[in-house]
């Protein structure tokens, strides 16, 4: 899977970023300790962008947003494409015609 962010506002350091652990989507599905224990091992990553760019990650990384020193908006267009069935009995909306929520997965 890929994530694709793109950026409709400016996103500087202090609006809130997105704050990412390069690399920890090779590790997979993480429980707490390991996070924690990742969190102290790698620097994080503040992804500034400007108004147009976009940011590409995988769903896996480690990732979270900052809270805004100097609120402004950031709105962000957040796609997620996959070429392959989802693992586990998950389904993409659009494969359930019984499901009428707003969700991307299930």
């Amino acid at each position: 899977m890929l994530t694709v962010r793109l950026h409709l506002d400016d996103c500087g350091t202090e609006n809130g970023p997105l704050r990412v652990l390069p690399g920890t989507h090779l590790s997979g599905w993480l429980d707490a300790e390991a996070i924690d224990r990742l969190k102290r091992e790698i620097s994080e990553q503040v992804c500034c962008v400007p108004r147009g760019g976009a940011v590409l990650m995988r769903p896996l990384l480690l990732h979270a947003s900052s809270k805004a020193e100097m609120p402004t908006r950031r709105r962000v267009l957040h796609l997620e494409f996959a070429a392959d069935e989802l693992p586990g009995g998950l389904k993409f909306n659009a494969d359930d015609k019984s499901d009428s929520t707003d969700r991307t997965m299930l």
